[in-house]
């Protein structure tokens, strides 16, 4: 047995009778999304999408638009017709609603317009409540505009959509915050050896330096695909998500994900000389990363003026990544933006980890 591989047995045994390790690598992801599982299991939506296929320019269109939008409930998405019924299909709308052409025209002539209301026939209790809302909206809308009766006409059309449920959203983000905590808090491990002087005997001996880290590398990426394997394993057997993505993508985007947050946790000890000033660090880049990324609710319904701050963090572009790619979800962003972002991020904290690294 080489050196390399003796000190991955080495790192690997250590790993093992570290039960607080194991319990944040392996025990606390799985016992979160059990949690959130079993409560958000078939729940509804807090914030409903609503697609608004309306012709551009239409007065009544127009002012439906502004009228929808001032209903704090509904997240409108304006399009044409043929890609809000894809996406309603896809399960990223509750309804999408149908105005056609020259809506504000024939209601000022006095003509009748038939206005359509399709809706996600797997939450059909939750579309016609929102059908409600959109039939008020439009007649008080209507009262507004022309001071007549009613002259719109509202039509409900069930669709057939791929079922999603929470935990299709969750587990994806959960895998992403196990990735995180297994990089930033098994950083604390070079940490400690650091703070025991181990590090400092070994530099020492003629093994190369390189080899120590390559070894710790190793053992936390094979813990990568261990986490992959038993979150899974949990979300299809137990809450019977639909694994649609090509595991092969998946499998690369995990193991960049363990990368970036493996070199972000060396970067951080970089800057901390004792254990007590690595794990303030850990916090104070944790614990934002966690609420603030989007891995638990969809990032839609935070405040603008934190977008910023969500769109800096390299957690939110692993869990939307893995979103899209493990169950098929609307992406926030292009996937290749999401590898390229997760791959600076390793690059830069490798860097700065290069230059202020110490072994004593």
């Amino acid at each position: 047995m080489n050196a390399f591989e003796q000190l991955f047995a080495a790192n690997f045994k250590n790993l093992l009778r570290d039960r607080m390790a194991l319990f944040w690598f392996l025990a606390f992801p799985v016992l979160t999304m059990v949690l959130f599982g079993l409560a958000f299991s078939g729940g509804e939506e807090a914030s409903f999408r609503v697609g608004l296929a309306a012709p551009a320019g239409d007065a009544f269109a127009e002012a439906a638009a502004t009228a929808f939008g001032k209903v704090k409930a509904l997240n409108i998405h304006r399009g044409d017709l043929q890609r809000e019924l894809a996406a309603l299909k896809k399960g990223d709308r509750i309804i999408v609603v149908e105005i056609p052409e020259g809506a504000g025209a024939d209601l000022a002539a006095g003509r009748p317009v038939a206005i359509r209301v399709h809706y996600d026939q797997n939450r059909a209790q939750t579309g016609r409540m929102l059908y409600t809302i959109v039939a008020e909206v439009l007649d008080g809308l209507e009262r507004k505009m022309t001071g007549r009766p009613r002259l719109f006409s509202l039509s409900l059309r069930a669709y057939q959509t791929e079922r999603r449920e929470q935990i299709d959203f969750l587990l994806p983000g959960i895998l992403a915050m196990a990735l995180m905590q297994l990089g930033i808090l098994g950083a604390f491990e070079l940490l400690s050896l650091r703070e025991q002087k181990v590090l400092k005997s070994l530099g020492a001996t003629p093994l190369p330096r390189i080899m120590v880290l390559g070894s710790e590398i190793l053992v936390r990426l094979l813990l990568s695909l261990a986490q992959l394997g038993i979150l899974v394993g949990i979300g299809v057997l137990v809450f019977k998500v639909k694994i649609t993505g090509n595991w092969l993508l998946v499998l690369g985007l995990v193991l960049l994900g363990a990368v970036t947050f493996i070199t972000l946790g060396y970067m951080l000890v970089s800057f901390a000389r004792t254990m007590e000033s690595g794990q303030g660090l850990a916090q104070l880049v944790q614990f934002p990363m966690m609420f603030l990324s989007g891995i638990f609710f969809p990032i839609e319904i935070m405040p603008k003026f934190m977008l910023p701050v969500v769109r800096a963090m390299p957690l939110t572009y692993l869990g939307d990544a893995l979103r899209q790619t493990m169950v098929g979800m609307p992406p926030q962003f292009p996937l290749l933006l999401e590898v390229g972002v997760l791959g600076g991020w390793a690059v830069v904290c490798g860097f700065v980890t290069l230059i202020f690294w110490r072994w004593e």
